[in-house]
């Protein structure tokens, strides 16, 4: 039906007593739409109203508990991801390539470097306290 969200469908049938669906079907009188019949999917039992409805919990079953999650991999040392090219004050970016500024050579983000030296904090802009959106 137009501008209706769909409910709740799985619900536990009084009648047999299973885990079944909720099967709308519309009533007609003549050529005229007069309602809805709310009956279950699997033995056709019919309810009166939807208030009278068994419908099951849609929550998801809690499997897993944080103690289940992984712990979080780290690639790189945090010395060794400070010398790293991507942190270097000299690396500059292009839209086509990285280049170093102190060694004029193309480089990657992960290259390292005995001549690193590393970028400043990001500046705050002067008067709102925002980053400054154009710097990496």
């Amino acid at each position: 039906m137009k501008g209706r969200e769909p409910g709740k469908v799985e619900l536990r049938c009084p009648a047999c007593g299973r885990d079944s669906w909720l099967l709308r079907k519309p009533t007609y009188e003549g050529f005229t739409k007069t309602g809805e019949a709310l009956t279950c999917a699997l033995c056709g039992h019919e309810f009166a109203s939807e208030a009278e409805i068994p419908f099951k919990d849609s929550r998801k079953p809690q499997v897993f508990s944080e103690d289940d999650r992984p712990r979080p991999v780290k690639v790189f040392r945090e010395d060794e991801k400070g010398r790293m090219c991507r942190y270097c004050a000299e690396y500059v970016v292009n839209p086509f390539l990285q280049r170093c500024g102190l060694h004029h050579c193309e480089v990657q983000a992960t290259d390292t470097c005995p001549h690193f030296k590393p970028k400043p904090p990001p500046k705050e802009n002067a008067g709102t306290g925002e980053p400054n959106p154009f710097r990496l």
